[in-house]
């Protein structure tokens, strides 16, 4: 699977793409369609006919945890960590058989560095000057408060200034007129870093991550008008791409990793990159669209409202401005978008895969955790229930601030614990353990950090209050003198002996919750 044509392709041929001829509007209709296709596990969604624009649309591919696989080129979450888990084994060679297999690792992410290559299907048609038009393109208004159409599954190319470092994003685009969008970037991404540090080296104030300003943009007040400009920052959007590719925009993943080197790494092959026309910067070469274009280091507009991931609209506010230099494309081109809203959304198996995937890098620094489970509810950033191996006392609070200080776990707003043998992923069994074994005065930790700039639930914005619960089993070490007790369940040896009864007693599958019993009947 080269490009997102061959995912479609896929799709089609695995029985997991509708195709919708009927003319729909981009405009709220796409977006109630989409909602409730996903919301009821449906297929993905070809519009061909969206009125007044004779590109198809292509939502929910990723909307099921089979079409999450497809993507990511794996039968399940599962095999997919286990490739990460097999990346990420560090261990010192100690024999001359571990030093081959360390080697035989180093060489396989070598091949796997994404490479230019001098032509690319994206540039097939090029579009400049008085020939830049967005409005050609069908891109949604998802939601009736929307400020206007927003372009929401763009990777976003940029550089850091002064390393050269390449970062790609998800930065949601609100389009303003044919030729300039808004740049969602929040202060704590690292496209934002990038254009701080141009702002710096351009002379200009680094004043945009002010704590009271409201949405991580830059501050109020420093539009085009307030004198000359003091520098552009160039910026690449490629749309419509192998989705290992979009997956890998939305991945957390450390400043030093390549997301093209982690597409590579997922796909099974490197990237081709192709030099943008207008911008230095490099894009996949199979991309259906591409934006090139900068923004001015002294511009902001306010974008938004727009409905968000939290299932609230984010609020309108300062951020940048995309100036586009050129629009390139493919031959009749697809146009690939989302929606996003209340739970259970597309971005949910998005979401799912990087908690599976991360976990095993999450376990590199702390061992001892057992599982992880990211609700969907709570965004997959407001809320984590982790299991943990516990060994001595207060190791789930040490567990809780690790969590707290890891990457973009920095924005989780309440952390429960619990022990090794609970699975976190039931959240009845998480919510017997909790509402049974804490003590709320001595099991529960309140402190402040920083939160996502999204949430509004706060007194001010980007930071407030958090909660670590501690549902682990308690002991005198931590206090407790009393006797905890076991937990009520039946003996290996007589559910195995009910399992070769129950086929005779006619009672349909066996399990209380509906599913077939296991190999020991639970």
């Amino acid at each position: 699977m080269k490009d997102l044509r061959d995912f479609i392709k896929l799709l089609r041929d695995r029985g997991e793409l509708a195709t919708i001829d009927t003319p729909v509007d981009p405009v709220l209709e796409m977006t109630e369609i989409a909602d409730r296709a996903v919301k009821t596990g449906g297929p993905a969604l070809l519009f061909t006919r969206p009125k007044g624009h004779d590109i198809p649309v292509l939502m929910n591919q990723f909307g099921t945890e089979r079409r999450m696989c497809l993507a990511l080129r794996a039968k399940s979450f599962d095999e997919l960590a286990a490739r990460v888990e097999k990346l990420t084994a560090f261990e010192i060679p100690g024999s001359t058989w571990d030093k081959l297999k360390a080697l035989a690792r180093l060489k396989e992410l070598a091949a796997l560095q994404p490479r230019v290559v001098r032509r690319g299907a994206c540039q097939e048609v090029v579009l400049t000057g008085d020939e830049i038009d967005l409005g050609k393109i069908p891109v949604l208004q998802c939601w009736p408060l929307d400020a206007g159409r927003y372009i929401t599954l763009p990777l976003v190319f940029t550089r850091h200034p002064a390393t050269g470092r390449r970062n790609v994003g998800m930065y949601r685009l609100q389009v303003f007129d044919k030729r300039t969008t808004g740049m969602h970037w929040h202060i704590h991404k690292d496209g934002a870093e990038h254009y701080r540090k141009a702002k710096d080296g351009a002379g200009a104030s680094s004043g945009d991550g002010a704590a009271g300003h409201g949405g991580g943009g830059p501050p109020a007040g420093t539009g085009a008008g307030g004198g000359r400009p003091r520098g552009r920052m160039e910026v690449a959007v490629a749309i419509g791409t192998d989705p290992a590719l979009t997956y890998a925009a939305t991945a957390p993943l450390p400043g030093a990793i390549d997301e093209m080197l982690f597409a590579g790494f997922l796909r099974g092959e490197a990237v081709d990159l192709v030099q943008c026309r207008t911008v230095d910067l490099q894009v996949p070469d199979h991309a259906e669209f591409v934006l090139e274009g900068y923004v001015d280091l002294d511009e902001t507009r306010e974008e938004g409202p727009f409905g968000d991931h939290t299932g609230y609209y984010s609020l309108a506010d300062q951020y940048p401005v995309l100036h586009l230099t050129a629009i390139t494309h493919r031959r009749d081109p697809v146009y690939s978008t989302t929606i996003v809203g209340q739970a259970p959304m597309e971005d949910a198996q998005l979401g799912k895969a990087t908690e599976r995937v991360f976990l095993p890098l999450i376990r590199l620094t702390l061992p001892e955790l057992v599982d992880m489970d990211l609700p969907r509810e709570g965004g997959f950033h407001n809320c984590a229930i982790v299991s943990l191996d516990k060994s001595y006392p207060l190791q789930a609070r040490k567990v809780m601030h690790a969590l707290w200080g890891a990457g973009q776990m920095q924005f989780c707003k309440c952390i429960v614990v619990v022990d090794a043998g609970v699975d976190v992923h039931d959240y009845a069994q998480v919510a017997w353990r909790v509402f049974s074994n804490v003590d709320w005065k001595r099991d529960v930790l309140v402190g402040e950090g920083p939160l996502d700039v999204l949430d509004h639930s706060a007194p001010q914005p980007l930071w407030g209050g958090k909660i670590g619960i501690d549902a682990t089993t308690k002991g005198p070490a931590e206090g407790h003198h009393r006797t905890w007790p076991p937990d009520v369940e039946m003996s290996p040896e007589v559910k195995a002996r009910v399992d070769e009864l129950w086929p005779s007693l006619g009672l349909g599958s066996g399990d209380r919750y509906g599913a077939a019993p296991g190999p020991q009947g639970d």
